[in-house]
């Protein structure tokens, strides 16, 4: 992954996850990788990678299952006309 320099690593990791669940490679109810997984794959510390797991949470798009993972949360469906 290119680094934007003047963003947070954090906040790059969010938006490649967030897009990911928006896309449906992570689909409601999956499981999403691990802490350590997301350090591996993106070179981040596992402090970052916490972070990006605790925002996903706060946006609602996460859910985590103490002992078992964290998993996407059913996203809402937009109103029909």
């Amino acid at each position: 992954m290119r680094w934007e320099p003047e963003v947070p690593r954090w906040r790059q990791v969010y938006a490649v996850l967030s897009e990911r669940i928006a896309e449906g490679v992570y689909p409601p109810g999956s499981r999403l990788p691990s802490g350590l997984a997301i350090c591996d794959e993106f070179g981040i510390s596992p402090v970052t990678a916490k972070r990006v797991l605790t925002e996903l949470r706060a946006a609602g798009l996460a859910e985590m299952q103490v002992g078992i993972g964290t998993f996407v949360t059913e996203l809402p469906q937009p109103p029909s006309a």
